[in-house]
């Protein structure tokens, strides 16, 4: 039976606060990436305040949905970082707590946001995203906010360009006004003149009233009125005082909500089920319709029965009819007669078929826009789950808390998941994939990825030890690793170096000995190398021999031992004789002759490498040694009493 620990509650209150700040931080992220993209279309409208609070409370509620599994990533991470940066995750795995064990709260608390998300998406959601989009056309179709420059034409009043050469700012008047307005044709524009005017708004904010002091009129006569001729002359008037009324919108109209009944993303989960089917039904209906239109038409032009059509394909393709003689025996006006009515009569099927095509493509993405947009929502809601199962082993892995390293993971994972579910939701919406695998395609590659960091922390695997890979990959190209000796400060125990010399003398001679018995310039045996493999301890052992006296000689204060030691190159004790450890894996390599000789070069290249690094062992062994001979000249005789 599952008990509220301490430590359930522990986990929580350490989750739970760090998951409401980073909710809050994603959630401004994304309504500022949201805002991005529209705000050169809302600025300079003259929008109330009280219009901004409702477009930013809608805003805020339609991507709550698309911050939750940011910020249970996040979190997560953080919190896990956190208790493995100050060991407290290291005390309760000693404690005899496995990890899923001190995880299981917060995996209750996942799996309630998760189901949370899909609530939401169903019943809050919709009913915020239809409100928003509602709002954000009706500021899209909102006029400019009137605000007439100095110096330059502006054209934001519908039929007129207005030139302010000054304003002032106290009062409101302009002067040096010049006013270009636009009545019916080009012929037909008005030109006014003005060295004063001002510019107010009606009560009802439908129009504007421009009253101009000391000025000329110049107006061009209709062209209709002059029976069409080609030059206009026109009027010029002289005013002292004239007001003029311009068609001006600047009060703000809520669009018709009967625009967005096709939008998929204003719908739960039972109206999008309900209006795909009537949708489907709709749809069927026109698409029957257009056949049985072309049924109709081809019977029209063959008036036969049905049951008679293949007697009538029958006909038209028999001999004793050639339509190819009858058209010959037309004169040539018949002829060109013929083949317009044809043509013509091939255009408007051609036009009323893309018409049609148009009509049913339309339909099948709307159908789809459905469809995905009811996936969408669990999806959605799972991928709260799967960041979580993410965020959190990573985190318990990495060991880092705050908001550095967290932060850049969430993001890389974010952006990976970003790109596969709108590449998916692209492909399917326009077809090219099906709907299933399009949806599900971010949550299919995250789900895994998952899975494999839950297990490895469970396990406390080093996922991102860099060394053990670097290591790996060293081995596996063939890269030689370079030996760092240094000088050590404080030294407990000295060198043994009469030891050392005697145990260096003998590996110059096994050294020699094993490069002289296995010729290790000469290429391999393929057969000993693939099927009969023999293993080769001796140079392994004398690896190991070496290896004993450098540690031993590490110990020294002489600087030109410490430098000789440097010069030892680490061996390589089983590339140069097979490339696997396993016989099958030898097996299957030399069947397959590409990487049989891939690997069969690769081993060949290590046997020279072998052999230059037995000399280089040889080398070193007689500079080491004479310099032990320098420092202890009765080493040398003690080497040659040895038996």
């Amino acid at each position: 039976m599952f008990r509220i620990k301490k430590l359930d509650i522990f986990m929580i209150k350490q989750f739970m606060l760090l998951f409401v700040g980073t909710f809050f931080i994603s959630q401004f992220v994304l309504m500022m990436q949201f805002l991005w993209r529209y705000v050169d279309e809302l600025i300079g409208k003259g929008i109330s305040m009280e219009v901004m609070a409702q477009f930013f409370w809608y805003m805020g509620l339609s991507l709550v949905a698309q911050a939750l599994p940011l910020a249970l990533l996040l979190s997560s991470l953080i919190t896990f970082g956190n208790l493995g940066e100050s060991s407290e995750l290291t005390a309760i795995k000693a404690s005899g707590i496995s990890l899923m064990q001190a995880m299981r709260s917060l995996i209750v608390v996942a799996v309630v946001i998760c189901l949370g998300s899909l609530y939401f998406q169903n019943y809050i959601a919709p009913e915020a995203t239809f409100k928003m989009r509602q709002l954000l056309v009706s500021m899209k179709q909102k006029s400019p906010e009137l605000e007439i420059p100095e110096g330059i034409f502006y054209d934001g009043i519908p039929g007129s360009n207005i030139y302010v050469q000054k304003k002032d700012m106290q009062t409101g008047k302009l002067y040096g006004i010049m006013i270009y307005r636009m009545t019916g044709s080009y012929e037909d524009q008005q030109i006014i003149l003005a060295d004063s005017g001002m510019l107010q708004s009606t009560a009802d904010k439908q129009h504007l009233l421009l009253s101009l002091w000391s000025g000329e009129w110049f107006e061009n006569m209709q062209a209709q009125q002059l029976g069409g001729s080609a030059s206009v002359p026109y009027q010029r008037q002289t005013f002292t005082t004239k007001q003029l009324i311009l068609d001006y919108d600047g009060d703000f109209n809520v669009a018709d909500a009967s625009l967005f009944s096709a939008d998929a993303r204003g719908k739960g989960i039972q109206q999008i089920l309900h209006d795909r089917d009537s949708l489907s039904q709709v749809y069927d209906s026109i698409g029957h319709s257009y056949y049985d239109q072309a049924q109709a038409r081809y019977y029209t032009e063959f008036p036969l029965s049905k049951r008679d059509s293949t007697t009538a394909l029958k006909r038209a393709a028999s001999p004793s009819l050639n339509l190819d003689t009858l058209f010959n025996r037309l004169n040539e006006g018949e002829k060109q007669r013929v083949v317009n009515l044809a043509l013509s009569n091939v255009q408007a099927q051609m036009s009323e078929l893309e018409f049609q095509a148009m009509i049913m493509n339309d339909a099948d993405r709307i159908l789809r826009e459905h469809n995905i947009e009811a996936i969408s929502k669990f999806t959605l809601a799972l991928s709260c789950l799967i960041f979580f199962f993410i965020g959190a082993p990573l985190g318990a892995i990495i060991r880092k808390g705050g908001l550095g390293i967290p932060v850049i993971i969430s993001v890389v994972v974010f952006i990976i998941f970003y790109i596969l579910d709108n590449t998916g939701y692209r492909m399917s919406r326009g077809g090219m994939w099906s709907i299933w695998f399009g949806k599900g395609l971010a949550t299919a590659v995250l789900a895994p990825l998952a899975v494999f960091f839950t297990y490895k922390a469970n396990n406390d695997s080093v996922v991102f030890n860099m060394d053990a890979y670097r290591t790996f990959f060293t081995r596996l190209l063939g890269l030689r690793q370079k030996r760092h000796v240094f000088g050590k400060e404080v030294i407990i125990n000295d060198p043994d170096y009469r030891a050392d010399a005697v145990a260096l003398s003998r590996i110059t001679d096994e050294v020699t000995a094993y490069a002289h018995e296995h010729s290790l310039i000469r290429m391999p045996n393929p057969v000993k190398v693939f099927f009969r493999y023999e293993p080769d301890h001796e140079i392994e052992r004398i690896s190991d021999e070496m290896e004993a006296v450098i540690d031993d000689l590490a110990n020294t204060r002489d600087k030109f031992v410490l430098t000789e030691l440097n010069h030892y190159p680490v061996v390589s004790v089983k590339a140069h004789t097979r490339p696997f450890e396993r016989r099958w894996m030898n097996i299957v390599a030399a069947i397959l002759v590409p990487v049989g000789l891939f690997l069969y070069f690769r081993m060949w290249k290590f046997r020279l490498r072998l052999h230059h690094d037995l000399n280089v062992i040889r080398d070193t062994n007689q500079k080491i040694v004479a310099r032990i001979d320098e420092m202890f000249p009765s080493t040398v005789t003690a080497n040659n009493q040895q038996p």
